[in-house]
Parts: structure tokens; sequence; C-alpha cells
């Protein structure tokens, strides 16, 4: 791990205390656990964006084959 200082205002630091006391869990795992929330939460809002921007990103697009076309010629009957 990688040890790095935070600087908390008096309420976050009151509130932090409380809630390691309660939970019986240090303050630095309180922190990290919600640092892991924040960047999942990120993770899937950068992905749902990315989906987002590709949708119809071909459908301008001339120079393709109609697909279509194409998955009907590949359809058993």
């Amino acid at each position: 791990m990688i040890r790095t200082q935070v600087y908390l205002t008096e309420q976050e630091r009151n509130g932090l205390l409380a809630l390691a006391e309660t939970s019986g869990k240090k303050q630095s795992e309180l922190i990290r656990e919600a640092v892991d929330r924040l960047l999942a939460q990120f993770e899937e809002t950068r992905i749902r964006m990315l989906l987002e921007n590709a949708a119809g990103m071909w459908k301008d697009r001339d120079d393709l084959p109609d697909f279509g076309a194409t998955r009907r010629s590949l359809d058993r009957t």
C-alpha cells in the first residue's frame, strides 16, 4: 500500500471517528472502502458513456455492406 495524507474538515474527521467506533473498523479502512466505491461508480459511468457515444457511430456511413442483407443470407431456413 502507498501512504497518502488527506486533509479533512473537522466535521468529516468527527464523522469518520464516530463511524470507525461504531463499525469497529479503522479510519484508513473506511477511507479505502469509500475510495473503492467512488472508483467503481466512476467506472460504471465511464463505460455507460462509452457505450452511449458508440451507439449509431456507423449510421451515416455509406461504404459499408448492407448488414441486414448479409445477415439474411446467412440465416438457415
